[in-house]
């Protein structure tokens, strides 16, 4: 898609055959190449390496893409493919975690796992973390100042939260990842039923089971 990707601790191994191949992320980024149009605000939630938000806004010509990521140690790389790609006037990304139930704290524990992509706000079990602390910003106050309208999100469990909590009425389409693995199939059912309910419908083409594109039927 364009995007050149800086060298980096985390970029290595099968991983460069992954993203050299096409296959990083590729569900989430198909869902986003049909939802995303010109002139969007694109709020993107987890950017990992930053290559999907990236691709988005090379690619999709957006008004400006909103990242964020709760991991401290992929900021400065994330900024440097946004410069490498001379996009970085277009996206921006910022070392917070959304959080939209009420009453959340002003700080959340951030568990790092030894491969970044198993990094989590839920601890997991048998596997050894780092835990850092990381600034939680209001899911609902940004939504309400910025108006974005696309939701790309995957937060390794965290978008349980942001469905229960959030206000998804200001965005015309969401991409996201489920994590079943954190929060179970009843969950994750649960999520879904919460995406149907706000109005949006799923793309079958650019979808499976864990990865959903959905958009609202258009005049609606």
């Amino acid at each position: 898609m364009g995007v050149d990707v800086p060298e980096s601790p985390f970029v290595h191994g099968d991983r460069v055959q992954r993203i050299n191949a096409g296959r990083y992320e590729e569900q989430e980024i198909i869902g986003a190449l049909r939802v995303v149009r010109a002139g969007d605000t694109v709020l993107e939630m987890g950017a990992g390496l930053g290559i999907v938000g990236g691709i988005i806004a090379k690619n999709l010509r957006p008004a400006r893409v909103l990242s964020f990521e709760a991991n401290p140690a992929l900021i400065p790389h994330i900024r440097a493919l946004y410069r490498m790609n001379h996009i970085d006037s277009r996206i921006s990304v910022r070392n917070e975690v959304l959080m939209a139930e009420p009453g959340h704290p002003e700080t959340v524990s951030f568990h790092i796992a030894k491969s970044y992509l198993g990094s989590s706000l839920t601890p997991r079990r048998n596997r050894q973390t780092v835990e850092v602390e990381v600034p939680a910003t209001d899911f609902n106050r940004l939504v309400a100042k910025e108006s974005p309208d696309v939701l790309v999100m995957d937060i390794e469990g965290g978008e349980l939260d942001i469905l229960r909590h959030g206000d998804l009425f200001t965005f015309r389409a969401i991409v996201l990842e489920f994590h079943p693995g954190v929060y179970g199939v009843e969950a994750m059912r649960e999520a879904k039923t919460i995406i149907r309910d706000a109005g949006f419908e799923r793309i079958a083409p650019c979808s499976n089971r864990v990865v959903w594109a959905c958009e609202r039927p258009r005049g609606a």
